[in-house]
C-alpha cells in the first residue's frame, strides 16, 4: 500500500496493526483491483439505470459519506477529531484512504462481531444451563479478528467436534448452544449458510416450499448423534451429588464445573450419517422408527449408507454446504454482504436464495458471486469493494425500492439505526474513541458460586482438557475429590504447560452490562432494562432477530436515562472536551454539530443555536447537545 499523502490517512494509518504493512500484497490489498472490481459493479448499476431510464444520482457530499462510512464500516461515528480531520482536507483520495484505515481497524471487527453474534444467535448462557458459552463466543470474535475467510468459518463450525474450552475446537459451541435440539440446529444452518427455510419440514412436508420431510430427515442424519465427550463416566456421580440434601453445597458447585461447565460444552463425534424417522413418520417412503442413511436434497448428491459405521457426517456437511451446492452458498454471502454495506439485499429476505437467473439483476449478482469467490470468501476485502463503488456513495433515497424483494439501488434508503450502532455512537460521544479500550478477553476462570477460585493456579482449560482425557467412572470420581479438595483448601498445582500459564498470568477483561465499552464486549445478549434491549438489539433467540422499530421506550430512555447522565449532565463527557481551544459562541456550536452530527451547522442553524446560548446561557450548550442527539438526523443512517 502506498503511503498516504493527506494528513488524515497519515493520522488514521498510524493506528492500524504494524504487521500490515509486511504482509504480501494480496488481490485484497491492491488498490488497483479494488477499484476495478467497484467500477465493474458500478457498471452493472448504470446499465439498470438506462434500462430503467433513471437519471444516475448524484454522489453525496463529504460529511454524509462520512458518517455512511463509519456507521456501515465500523458501526459508531467518527470521533470529533476524526470527522475535523476528514472534512477539512481537501484531498481528492481522501475517501478511498478513509476507507482503507476503517477497515484495518478494530472497529470493523467489533462491528463484523455484532453481525456474526446476531446471525448465530450467540449467548452467553442458555436457561437451564450452569457452564457458559464463554470460549465460543471468545472463538466467533477472534474469527472476525483475524478475518477468517468465510469458508473456513463455515467448515469450522458445522464439521466441529471435541472439547468446549480448548482454542483450537471451541467452535463446537455452535452445536452445544442448540443441544438438546438438533432439527432446529440444522434448519437454522441451511438459513445461515444456504438461504434454505427448511424449518417446516421436521414436522410435514414444506407447503411453503419443495422439501419434505424424508429429505430434511436425510439431511439431518448427517449431524444425528451429538452427544458429550465420555459424560456417561459421571452420570452416577452427578446423581448422587444432585440428591437434594447436596444441592446448596460446594461438592454440587464443584460438580456443576465438571458437568455442565466441561462435559456440556463437548461435542461427540463426528455426525453419525444415519438416524431414526420419528415416531410420527406419516408418509409412504419410510416407517417410524426406519433407520435412513443421510442424502442431501440439492446441489452435487452426497450420500452415507445408513450400514455404514465412519462418524464422518458432520465434515461431510461441511464440505458440501461450501463447495457443492453451485453458486448458493456464494451468492447468499454476497448478500448478505450487500445489504450490509447498501442497506438493502440485492434480493429479499436475504435467507431465502433466488437463483441468479431469476433476479431482476442477474448480472450484478453474478458479478458479485464471482467476486466472492475470486476473493476466496474474504468478507473484508469484499465489503471493502463495495464501499469503493460510487453506488455506495449516492445521496440518500427517502424513497422505498420500486423493485419488489429487491434493491433498485437508486440511492442508499434512509433507516434508524441498529441499537449497536447507536450505542456504540453514544459511548463514542461520552468517552471518546473506544476502540483504543481493550476488547473483552477469554475469561477462563473457575467460577464456584458465582465467584472464580484456584486463581492463577488452574483454569478452566486444563480442567477441561484433563476431565475428558478420564476413561472411567472411578478416574471421574478421583478427579472430582481432588478438584473439590483444592477449591475447599485453595490449593491447587500450578500449570503444567506453558499456554496454561500465560492464561493464568494474563489480565482479563470483563465488562459488565453498566460499562461505557462497545456492544460486542457487552453480556450478550443485553439484559432488558439496557439501551440495547430497548433499541432492538436481538434477544439470540431466532435468526436475525434485532429490530430497528421505534417505541416509546426509546424516547423515555433518550430524555432520562444515558444520554442526559453519561452526554448532556456529563462536563467530562468527549463531546465537551471537543471544545477545547474554541473562543466564540460559533465555533463551539460548529464543533458541536461536527462531533454529533459530523457536519457544520447551515446558516439557518447557526442562527437559531446562537440564539439559545444568549437565551438560556450556562444551560446553552447542554440544550443543544440533548437535541442534537435526540434529533432524527442523528438516530437515522442516510
Amino acid at each position: 500500500m502506498k503511503p498516504p499523502t493527506c494528513i488524515v490517512a497519515a493520522c488514521m494509518v498510524a493506528g492500524m496493526s504494524s504487521g500490515f504493512a509486511a504482509e504480501k500484497l494480496a488481490k485484497a490489498d491492491d488498490p488497483a483491483f479494488i477499484a476495478k472490481a467497484a467500477r465493474d459493479i458500478d457498471v452493472h448499476i448504470a446499465s439498470w439505470y438506462k434500462k430503467q431510464k433513471l437519471e444516475v444520482p448524484q454522489v453525496t457530499d463529504d460529511a454524509t459519506f462520512l458518517r455512511r462510512v463509519f456507521l456501515v464500516a465500523i458501526g459508531r461515528i467518527p470521533t470529533g477529531e476524526e470527522a475535523r480531520a476528514f472534512l477539512e482536507i481537501d484531498d481528492p483520495a481522501k475517501r478511498v484512504q478513509v476507507i482503507d484505515y476503517l477497515m484495518q481497524s478494530k472497529g470493523y471487527s467489533s462491528n463484523m462481531t455484532n453481525w456474526v453474534f446476531d446471525l448465530l444467535r450467540v449467548t452467553d448462557g442458555r436457561p437451564g444451563f450452569q457452564g457458559n458459552f464463554e470460549p465460543y463466543r471468545n472463538w466467533v470474535r477472534t474469527a472476525m479478528e483475524n478475518n477468517m475467510p468465510w469458508d473456513d468459518f463455515t467448515n469450522s463450525l458445522l464439521a466441529s467436534a471435541g472439547d468446549g474450552w480448548d482454542p483450537q475446537t471451541a467452535a463446537v459451541g455452535y452445536y452445544t448452544r442448540d443441544r438438546g435440539m438438533p432439527l432446529d440446529n440444522l434448519a437454522n444452518s441451511m438459513r445461515v449458510f444456504l438461504g434454505s427455510r427448511m424449518e417446516c419440514a421436521q414436522c410435514h412436508d414444506d407447503p411453503f416450499g419443495s422439501t419434505e420431510r424424508h429429505e430434511f430427515y436425510e439431511l439431518a442424519a448427517f449431524t444425528e448423534g451429538q452427544g458429550s465427550v465420555r459424560q456417561n463416566h459421571m452420570r452416577k456421580l452427578w446423581d448422587e451429588v444432585g440428591e437434594a440434601e447436596r444441592r446448596n453445597t460446594v461438592d454440587y458447585e464443584v460438580a456443576q464445573v465438571m458437568w455442565d461447565g466441561v462435559y456440556g460444552l463437548s461435542l461427540a463425534g463426528g455426525g453419525a450419517g444415519k438416524i431414526e424417522l420419528p415416531s410420527d413418520y406419516q408418509y409412504r417412503d419410510g416407517e417410524p422408527g426406519e433407520m435412513i442413511g443421510a442424502k442431501t436434497p440439492f446441489g452435487k448428491t452426497v450420500r452415507i449408507s445408513d450400514k455404514q459405521e465412519k462418524a464422518d457426517g458432520r465434515k461431510q456437511l461441511a464440505e458440501w454446504v461450501t463447495t457443492k451446492t453451485g453458486e448458493q452458498y456464494a451468492s447468499v454471502a454476497a448478500n448478505r454482504m450487500w445489504k450490509r454495506v447498501m442497506g438493502r439485499g440485492v434480493y429479499e429476505p436475504v435467507d431465502e436464495y433466488k437463483e441468479t437467473k431469476a433476479l431482476h439483476h442477474p448480472e450484478l449478482m453474478r458479478t458479485l458471486v464471482e467476486l466472492m469467490v475470486e476473493l476466496d470468501y474474504d468478507l473484508r476485502a469484499f465489503q471493502k469493494v463495495l464501499l469503493n463503488t460510487k453506488t455506495f456513495q449516492f445521496v440518500p433515497n427517502p424513497q422505498p425500492s420500486k423493485v419488489p424483494g429487491g434493491d433498485d439501488f437508486h440511492g442508499r434508503q434512509l433507516t434508524r439505526l441498529s441499537a449497536e450502532q447507536l450505542w456504540d455512537s453514544l459511548i463514542t460521544l461520552a468517552a471518546g474513541d473506544p476502540d483504543k479500550i481493550p476488547r473483552r478477553s477469554l475469561d477462563d476462570r473457575i467460577y464456584v458460586n458465582g465467584k472464580p477460585v484456584l486463581v492463577g493456579k488452574k483454569t478452566m482449560v486444563q480442567v477441561s482438557k484433563e476431565v475428558l482425557a478420564l476413561d472411567s467412572e472411578q478416574g471421574v470420581r478421583d478427579y472430582f475429590n481432588k478438584l473439590l479438595s483444592e477449591v475447599k483448601s485453595g490449593g491447587g498445582a500450578s500449570a503444567s504447560s506453558s499456554d496454561g500459564m500465560m492464561s493464568m498470568n494474563a489480565k482479563i477483561n470483563r465488562y459488565g452490562k453498566d460499562s461505557a465499552v462497545r456492544a460486542s464486549e457487552l453480556p450478550s445478549p443485553a439484559p432488558r432494562e439496557h439501551l440495547l434491549y430497548l433499541f432492538g438489539q436481538s434477544d439470540r433467540v431466532v435468526v436475525d432477530g434485532s429490530s430497528r422499530e421505534p417505541n416509546v421506550g426509546q424516547v423515555l430512555s433518550l430524555m432520562n436515562g444515558y444520554v442526559q447522565t453519561q452526554l448532556v449532565n456529563n462536563t467530562g463527557a468527549a463531546l465537551y472536551k471537543s471544545l477545547e481551544g474554541a473562543t466564540t459562541d460559533e465555533e463551539k456550536i460548529r464543533r458541536l454539530y461536527v462531533t454529533i452530527l459530523n457536519r457544520p451547522p447551515s446558516t439557518e442553524e447557526m442562527g437559531w443555536m446562537k440564539e439559545e446560548m444568549v437565551k438560556s446561557k450556562d444551560n446553552g450548550l447542554r440544550n443543544i447537545v440533548s437535541a442534537l442527539v435526540m434529533s432524527s438526523e442523528f438516530l437515522f443512517l442516510q
